[in-house]
């Protein structure tokens, strides 16, 4: 017997099953539950949060939303998506997109309808995670080449908790599924999906503490089980130039659920994308130089530090290093600079690029080019904003960025090689969740959101379109779920006889 046939008996029964308790797996719930549908949720771990909890909090909201208003900025869904769609291609999902930054204002107010706090403050300097709860970050919108391309808003929108928020987010995401109804099991994991004989997904087939039972959804399955970082297999026959890296991720984002809906023929896309967080300090690189294994600066150093970390993989092998002076090193306050001090230092930029090991003169001349452009307060290079242009005098100091950095409440430094990295890509869904074949129709009965999904994302990606994009497509794939048979009049329990 196929393991995707359904068996004789089913041992439990609900009408919307959600697979994984992340921020979509929650949003999913929520909203399947609020549209009256019997909501289960199964999570192999021992509690929800997965990978969600674990992220710095950043939600990614724009077109005008009351923090914005609050701190002086104008804003709308069409610059909102002019920057997303720089930002995030080539590739970006042009519907999704679209449809996530028309509707990015409510999709702030349901947030804040659960309980989610922001404060009406903006950190305005390069970061990763800010210290304070400031409710509002900038995340490149305000770096070349996306100031010429839409008017810069920040839009990072960050719950009110200082450094990383992942853990309040999820913690009020999940108590508010399970207000409105959901029921939970943990320790449980999917291993493949039942079809009905039409090809349609009535339930699946799931392993607790070595026990092995089959459970009914009558409406359909939701998959947010996460990515496949977690998956060398995987990441060897899709992104290999992931591999070998940190991962980032709770440990479970072992593709489990990409896997088990292309059994049965879905499509995935943008396997190979991944996002890079590079081992440096922002505020570092914004005051002085990032610079290649040839002596060579090779982005905006005060951009989303994300893009300099995918250059960095993607386009120099990681052979990177921020180049600054003791004034540019004393500016950032010392809680801000992680524990990271420079690796090598020297007198001057001839012997600093010897100690390098780069070719000879060649940091020199990158450094009197950089020193003469900056004193005249412009970079027709790379178009640095400037107020971080400042000549860099001797003595002068380097980081390498493979000694790591180690963000706040992390015991052991992460030395690695650099770069930690997560998958971007998915299953195809249609901007409601809906799974697609490989010709393109939906499969009936299965759902898919967060990075479980091929979302918003191109080769691109920005901070908080993780959160933003699981928790609003997690929502529209619930209440499709949830509403599935009721516009055709049909009893939920009207595949029953196909099975």
């Amino acid at each position: 017997m196929s393991e995707h046939h359904a068996p004789d008996r089913f041992d439990l029964e609900t009408e919307v099953l959600v697979v994984g308790y992340g921020c979509a797996g929650a949003a999913a719930a929520f909203e399947a539950a609020t549209a009256g549908a019997e909501v289960l949720v199964l999570e192999k771990a021992g509690g929800a949060g997965g990978s969600s909890a674990l992220s710095g909090g950043e939600i990614y909201l724009g077109g005008g939303t009351p923090i914005q208003r609050a701190c002086g900025f104008e804003d709308d869904p069409e610059q909102m998506a002019a920057f997303l769609r720089a930002a995030l291609g080539p590739g970006s999902d042009e519907a999704k997109l679209q449809r996530y930054c028309a509707d990015s204002v409510d999709h702030f107010h349901w947030l804040r309808a659960r309980g989610v706090p922001f404060q009406p403050t903006l950190w305005d300097a390069p970061t990763w995670v800010p210290p304070t709860d400031d409710g509002l970050m900038w995340l490149g919108e305000n770096s070349w080449p996306f100031t010429g391309l839409a008017t810069p808003a920040p839009r990072g929108h960050r719950p009110a908790a200082a450094d990383f928020g992942g853990r309040m987010l999820m913690e009020l995401l999940v108590a508010a599924a399970e207000s409105a109804g959901a029921a939970a099991q943990f320790d449980t994991s999917v291993t493949s999906l039942v079809l009905a004989e039409d090809g349609s997904v009535i339930g699946v087939r799931a392993r607790r503490y070595g026990t092995e039972f089959a459970i009914r959804a009558r409406r359909g399955v939701v998959l947010t089980t996460g990515g496949f970082v977690d998956n060398d297999a995987m990441l060897a026959a899709h992104a290999p130039r992931l591999l070998g890296h940190t991962k980032v991720s709770g440990g479970g984002d072992d593709g489990s659920g990409i896997r088990m809906a292309q059994a049965i023929g879905a499509a995935v896309r943008h396997m190979a994308t991944g996002q890079v967080g590079i081992s440096l300090i922002p505020g570092f690189a914004a005051r002085g130089m990032v610079v290649n294994g040839r002596g060579q600066r090779f982005v905006t150093e005060d951009t989303y530090p994300g893009r300099i970390g995918q250059a960095a993989l993607f386009r120099q092998d990681l052979e990177v290093w921020v180049i600054l002076d003791e004034q540019g090193y004393e500016e950032v306050p010392e809680p801000q600079r992680w524990g990271v001090r420079p690796t090598h230092v020297a007198e001057t930029a001839e012997e600093l690029g010897d100690l390098l090991g780069l070719p000879p003169g060649s940091l020199a001349a990158t450094l009197a080019r950089y020193n003469e452009f900056a004193s005249a307060g412009t970079d027709p290079d790379f178009h640095k904003a400037a107020r971080w242009l400042r000549p860099l005098t001797p003595p002068l100091a380097a980081i390498d960025i493979r000694a790591g950095v180690r963000p706040p409440g992390q015991a052991a430094a992460r030395r690695g090689t650099g770069a930690s990295v997560f998958t971007l890509g998915g299953l195809h869904t249609t901007p409601d969740g809906e799974v697609l074949d490989l010709g393109g129709d939906p499969i009936p009965g299965l759902y898919a959101a967060g990075r479980a999904a091929s979302g918003l994302h191109g080769e691109g990606y920005i901070s908080g379109t993780s959160l933003g994009d699981g928790t609003y497509f997690g929502r529209l794939a619930g209440t499709r779920a949830a509403h599935r048979f009721r516009s055709s009049g049909l009893p939920a329990t009207a595949d029953d006889d196909s099975a």
